[in-house]
């Protein structure tokens, strides 16, 4: 496993760079961008990868959720900050999930998935607020007693 240095995603190196966002696409899209690149779920990061630090044996998986599809541009916002706060502390993120789904719902199958499988052992949210509304400290002391756990990158945060 690897991890990375970089906390840039292609949209925030576009604007740095003064290049349009749509000319980094294609030029990422067609192999031809002048920098490393590499993907955490639907984002695409900007930087050299850091080989030998790997997290405990099981897997760091960054949750992202937002209420409603209009809120899907804070979808985007929430992964890049959640997986660059990760990776800043050498967590290994190796899978991405994002949903869209109120946090009042118990049917978040995504949600769902991950508290149930055994592989993830750490799941790194935004605020508590985006993983559950009510009951957070329940769901904690749950993976707390299997050996997993939960990050808040921001724990006083309001959802």
């Amino acid at each position: 496993m690897s991890i990375y240095s970089d906390r840039v995603n292609l949209k925030g190196w576009a604007a740095s760079t003064g290049v349009a966002y749509v000319t980094a696409r294609r030029q990422y899209a067609a192999g031809t961008l002048s920098v490393p690149t590499y993907r955490v779920g639907r984002l695409i990061m900007v930087g050299e990868p850091v080989t030998g630090a790997t997290t405990d044996a099981g897997q760091t998986v960054v949750y992202a959720r937002v209420s409603s599809a209009d809120q899907k541009t804070d979808l985007d916002r929430q992964v890049a900050r959640v997986t660059t706060w990760a990776t800043g502390r050498g967590l290994a993120v190796e899978r991405v999930v994002t949903e869209v789904g109120s946090a009042l719902n118990g049917h978040r199958e995504k949600f769902l998935a991950l508290l149930r499988d055994p592989v993830v052992t750490a799941i790194v949210v935004e605020h508590r607020g985006r993983f559950v509304r009510f009951g957070a400290e329940y769901v904690e002391a749950a993976l707390s007693a299997q050996g997993r756990r939960l990050l808040v990158v921001d724990p006083d945060g309001v959802a």
